[in-house]
C-alpha cells in the first residue's frame, strides 16, 4: 500500500511543475473572455476559473496540503474563501491593488513553502496567509466578472466559493490520508515544492497568470 503513496503524489507533482514550465498559457476565462450574461454562463465561469489558471489551481492545492497537517485543518481553508470573496468584492467597488499577478504568483510561491518545510507553522500564521493570499486571488479572479448583471455574477460568486471549498477539503482529506504511510511525508513535500515552482514560474512569465 505504501509502495504506491509516494508514485500518486510525485505525479502529481511532476504534472504541476511539467504545467509550470509549458510554453502555452491556460486561459483564465472558461467563457472564452466574455463576461457571463446568464445564471449559467456566471456558474460555469465560477466553477471553472480557479481550474484552468494554473496559479489559482496551485494555490488551492498548497492549501488543502497545509490545511493537512493540523487537527483543526479543515477550518483552515474558510479564511481562504472569506478573503477570497472580499477581494472579488474589492475588484467590483473599483478598488485598486497594484501588482496584483505579482502579489498572486508570490502567494503561490508562500503556500509552496509552508507546505515543503518540515516543521508546522503556527495556525494562526497560516490564517493570516491564507486570509492575504485568498484577497489577492479573489481580486485577480473578480476580474473575469467586472460590468455583469446581477444573476450571473451572484453564480459566479458561488460557483468560485463551491469549486475551491470542494478542492481545498479534498486535498486535505486526500493528504490526510497518505500521511499514515512511511513514505508519505517526503512525497507531500515534494508536492509543495511543486506548488512554489509553479508561483515562481508564474512571476518569471507574466503572461502566465
Amino acid at each position: 500500500m505504501t509502495a504506491l503513496i509516494l508514485p500518486k503524489t510525485r505525479l502529481l507533482a511532476l504534472t504541476l511543475v511539467g504545467l509550470a514550465a509549458a510554453t502555452p498559457v491556460l486561459a483564465h476565462h472558461p467563457m472564452g473572455g466574455m463576461t457571463p450574461a446568464t445564471f449559467t454562463q456566471g456558474l460555469l465561469s465560477g466553477f471553472g476559473h480557479p481550474i484552468i489558471g494554473l496559479d489559482h489551481l496551485a494555490a488551492l492545492i498548497g492549501v488543502g496540503l497545509v490545511a493537512s497537517r493540523f487537527a483543526r485543518g479543515l477550518t483552515l481553508p474558510a479564511f481562504w474563501i472569506v478573503a477570497m470573496a472580499a477581494g472579488v468584492g474589492l475588484h467590483l467597488m473599483s478598488a485598486n491593488l497594484p501588482y496584483a499577478e505579482i502579489l498572486v504568483a508570490l502567494s503561490v510561491v508562500a503556500i509552496g513553502l509552508a507546505a515543503t518545510i518540515r516543521i508546522t507553522l503556527p495556525y494562526g500564521l497560516i490564517a493570516v496567509l491564507f486570509a492575504a493570499g485568498g484577497a489577492v486571488h479573489g481580486y485577480a479572479l473578480g476580474e473575469s466578472i467586472v460590468g455583469a448583471e446581477a444573476t450571473p455574477l451572484a453564480a459566479y460568486l458561488v460557483g468560485l466559493v463551491a469549486v475551491q471549498t470542494a478542492l481545498t477539503t479534498a486535498v486535505a482529506f486526500a493528504a490526510r490520508s497518505l500521511a499514515k504511510g512511511s513514505l508519505a511525508a517526503p512525497a507531500l513535500r515534494l508536492a509543495g515544492v511543486a506548488v512554489a515552482v509553479t508561483g515562481v514560474a508564474a512571476l518569471a512569465l507574466p503572461a502566465f497568470a
